[in-house]
Parts: structure tokens; sequence; C-alpha cells
């Protein structure tokens, strides 16, 4: 009998190396042997809402993603079977009309900031690891990478990051830390921290 596969959760605040931590798992379990997820693909389509409602929505809250459609795939992948997961737009808040096509592996990685806020979700993990770096250089970050790739000003970065990440942050990303099984500050840059990590994987996974 084939063994389940091993789930891992990787959570934290947005820009605190949630990526940068799955993908170090990730080159050292080997890219074929791990499926990765993110929670981020799963925002609801809000297809009867005009943009500008859209570009002042909470997309923050818990209830901005499909998480139950995670679940059913994550729960999926457990038991060996292929998924189609949704293909998610940032610049125009909708979901594309293809679907992504993630196999089952020996490991599957879920990331994301509110995997561990959501019951029915975070019991699924069998490691829960979550990044904790310093909100000033998460805010940095995002600022980068949201200019960068989803075509946002500077302006409506730190206006978003006021009215609605920040105080989501503290309601629920900051509370759901006490779930991690590990916590990793600095996430990717911590070395120390990557390496007992990894020794912890390779024993469970044999």
């Amino acid at each position: 009998m084939t063994a389940a596969p091993l789930a891992i959760g990787v959570a934290g605040g947005t820009g605190s190396g949630k990526t940068t931590v799955a993908n170090a798992i990730r080159d050292r379990v080997g890219e074929d042997r791990i499926a990765i997820l993110s929670h981020d693909w799963y925002y609801r389509d809000w297809v009867d809402l005009p943009k500008d409602v859209l570009d002042h929505k909470n997309f923050d809250h818990p209830d901005s993603l499909e998480t139950d459609l995670l679940v059913r795939h994550l729960k999926a992948l457990k038991d060996g079977a292929t998924v189609e997961v949704p293909v998610y737009d940032f610049k125009t808040h909708r979901r594309a009309p293809e679907t992504r096509r993630i196999e089952p592996r020996k490991v599957v990685l879920v990331d994301g900031i509110l995997i561990y806020a959501e019951p029915a979700l975070r019991t699924l993990f069998d490691v829960r690891i979550f990044v904790d770096t310093d909100a000033d250089v998460r805010l940095i970050r995002r600022i980068r990478r949201d200019i960068a790739e989803r075509g946002r000003t500077l302006e409506s970065v730190v206006s978003q990051y006021e009215s609605t990440v920040r105080p989501m942050h503290l309601e629920f990303v900051e509370p759901s830390k006490r779930y991690a099984d590990l916590i990793i500050p600095e996430g990717g840059e911590n070395a120390v921290a990557l390496e007992f990590l990894f020794a912890r994987l390779e024993k469970i996974l044999g």
C-alpha cells in the first residue's frame, strides 16, 4: 500500500518569504517529488463586481478565498488524485477561463497567509511552518512585488496595506502562528532553521 503524501503548510504575513521557503523545500525534496499549491490561486471570482469596487475590496479577509475548494483539492491530492486548480489574475481580480493541472506527488506543499486561520484546512497538514518576518521588511517587499508584478501604484499599495492588509494580519495571520510546528524567523535567509527543517523532512520521507 502506497503511503499518503506528506502535506506541508507554509504560512506567514504578506512579503514574509513564504515563496522562498517553499522553493527551498522544493529544491531539497526534488521537483519531481513535490506538488505546490498557493492559497492565492483560490481567490473568489467576483464576476458581478466592477473593477473600481474590486480595487477597494478587502482581499485579506478569509471570506475572500474559496478555501473549501482548496480543502477538496488537497484531500484529493492526498488520496492520489489529479486536480485542476484555478488560475487567478491579480491585475483584473478575475479567474482565468483555463485551469492548471496538478498531479499527486510524494509531498504536497500549500502556501498562503491564511492557511492556518481555517480549521478545516490547517488540520490537513502534517507539518506546519510559519515564516516570521518584521513588518517593515514585509511592507517593502510587498511594495516592490505589487508594483513590478501586479501593475500597482505606490499609493494604492500603501493605502491597501493601511486599510486592510495590516488590520487583517493582526486579526487573522499573527494569531494563527500558534498552530505552527516550526517558526522560521526571516524565512529563506535563515539557513540554520532551514537545515533543521530539511533534516526533519528527510527523516520523515525516508
